[in-house]
């Protein structure tokens, strides 16, 4: 067991805890499940506060006093987006955890958990991922903005205990679905992206589905809900430098979980990959023996997941997606 967990727990009960991105994918999770915690969540919409702006940022949290942040503001997408907007994706990731780090030390909050990303891990590092395979060589190339903007979070948040004693953590999840997801075919990532290509190509009646890539390369994907009780944990009983791994414990080739997504959306064509398209790395899975060996497990399966993030979808989308 890494050295950083607490003898005795934090209660998050009365704490005013802010959680940066409370309309994404994570921060909406998060929000439901601190309703139990019984603490004040502060929140504010991106028109209110542009993250990107250090003075904003830092006049904002010295007006609303949080003990408590949690950086789940991120621009996110997949290998398409990635690959497209790299200035983007390191400059606004960069400048956000930048400037909420830097204001929770001027303000002297309480505990901040940084989110990071499995991307952090060099492409051919050792499966499963360890955290100490951090820095042990070349990033995937499709993604190395997004993953140096993570890694420098994750840093930032070791040099500033360091430096100046703050009780700043990171964790790193492996590939998250789950209701609340952004659905785009092209700038998602991989589960929102083929269950919205499978639902166009269901309401077409269309005979093949193509999907990027050789569908070879192995994932691990954990839902959303699972993800956000393994943060309160952490936020409840982690004080160390270094990262935690989160992930599910459980990898799917790219080909099987699209092959899942047809029949949760009941698409009945043939599926075509494109190996023109670049795959990204060949295997990623985390190594999380550190949360599995305190307790943590992720409930629910990732069949059971697909289902939930579709029945979502339909609600949003109807079949208006059709076309």
């Amino acid at each position: 067991m890494t050295a950083g967990w607490l003898d005795t727990p934090l209660s998050l009960a009365g704490k005013r805890i802010w959680v940066a991105g409370h309309n994404g994918l994570v921060g909406s999770a998060l929000l439901r499940r601190l309703e139990r915690e019984f603490c004040e969540v502060l929140t504010v919409a991106r028109e209110d506060l542009d993250l990107c702006r250090q003075a904003d940022v830092e006049d904002w949290v010295a007006a609303h006093k949080p003990d408590i942040i949690v950086i789940a503001a991120a621009k996110v997408g997949g290998i398409g987006a990635n690959s497209a907007y790299p200035a983007q994706f390191y400059y606004e990731n960069t400048m956000i955890a930048t400037n909420i780090m830097h204001s929770a030390y001027l303000a002297g909050v309480e505990r901040l958990l940084c989110l990071g990303s499995s991307c952090i891990y060099p492409r051919d590092c050792a499966q499963p991922i360890e955290e100490d395979a951090l820095l042990c060589g070349a990033l995937e190339p499709t993604n190395e903005a997004y993953a140096l903007a993570k890694i420098g979070g994750l840093k930032m948040t070791q040099y500033y205990r360091k430096e100046y004693g703050c009780d700043f953590i990171s964790a790193m999840p492996c590939n998250l679905y789950g209701v609340g997801d952004y659905y785009d075919e092209h700038n998602a990532h991989v589960i929102p992206a083929l269950i919205m290509k499978a639902h166009k190509a269901k309401m077409r009646q269309d005979d093949v589905l193509n999907i990027w890539g050789s569908g070879t390369p192995l994932r691990e994907f954990l839902y959303v809900d699972d993800l956000v009780e393994a943060l309160v944990l952490l936020l409840q009983n982690y004080g160390g430098i270094r990262h935690i791994n989160i992930g599910s414990g459980q990898e799917v080739a790219i080909k099987n979980l699209a092959q899942n997504i047809c029949e949760v959306v009941e698409y009945k064509g043939k599926l075509n990959f494109d190996n023109s398209k670049p795959d990204g790395m060949p295997r990623k899975i985390l190594d999380s023996h550190q949360l599995f060996g305190i307790g943590w497990k992720p409930k629910i399966w990732l069949k059971d997941g697909i289902s939930k993030c579709y029945d979502e979808f339909l609600e949003r989308y109807g079949n208006e997606q059709g076309g």
